[in-house]
């Protein structure tokens, strides 16, 4: 069992290994395996790598991320702006299916809505917008439409999961109802638990993943 004070130490490591992170911007608090990252960043990339970094790390069982992301003041964009660039990337990306996401901006804030037949798709269209200038961050509500046979799925997921290099499939339980799977036993990092449903949930015909796998070392 790991202490939280070498997991916080290992997190700052992790953090100043990362090229685009300031570390000196970012505060770490460590409870019972619990990361707390605090601050702020200046894009809404640091933002998200910062909470990858800590998830890498051995013995994070969770992550909550309260950093905020503030422009200078050159760097700004308006509501409008935001909009532009992000109905244009949208369109210039080609895993994105045209006219299936609608895009809405707030302060900063990009929520996209819509409907998709893939998982690839919805991450496309958020991939996409989310490191444009401005972004403070994005809220994907895209929802999934697939007409797949269901009964295909836990196969499926199973197979990938044995093909991956990362996941200890013997450890894992699949379980469907509909196009909803449920993920349930032990794992060994919060990454691998992250890279489980990530696994399932680009499965043809999976909408929703019920992560419950347990973090275990």
């Amino acid at each position: 069992m790991r202490t939280d004070l070498s997991i916080k130490e290992d997190v700052l490591d992790e953090l100043q290994w990362q090229p685009s992170i300031d570390e000196t911007q970012i505060g770490v608090v460590v409870k019972n395996g619990i990361v707390t990252l605090s601050g702020t960043v200046d894009s809404y990339v640091k933002k998200r790598e910062a909470e990858n970094a800590a998830k890498s790390v051995l013995g994070v069982k969770a992550v909550a991320e309260d950093i905020e992301v503030q422009y200078s003041s050159g760097a700004k964009k308006s509501d409008t702006e935001i909009a532009t660039a992000a109905v244009n990337a949208l369109k210039w990306n080609i895993s994105v299916p045209e006219n299936k996401v609608d895009i809405k901006v707030e302060d900063g804030w990009v929520y996209l809505t819509g409907e998709v037949k893939w998982a690839f798709e919805r991450n496309a269209a958020k991939k996409a917008v989310e490191n444009l200038p401005g972004v403070k961050y994005v809220a994907n509500n895209i929802t999934l439409k697939n007409t797949v046979d269901a009964g295909d799925i836990k196969n499926k997921i199973k197979k990938a999961f044995e093909r991956s290099a990362d996941i200890d499939a013997k450890n894992i339980t699949v379980s469907t109802n509909g196009h909803t799977v449920t993920l349930t036993g032990k794992v060994h990092s919060i990454k691998e638990k992250d890279d489980a449903r990530r696994t399932a949930y680009y499965s043809p015909g999976v909408w929703t993943v019920d992560n419950e796998l347990e973090v275990v070392y």
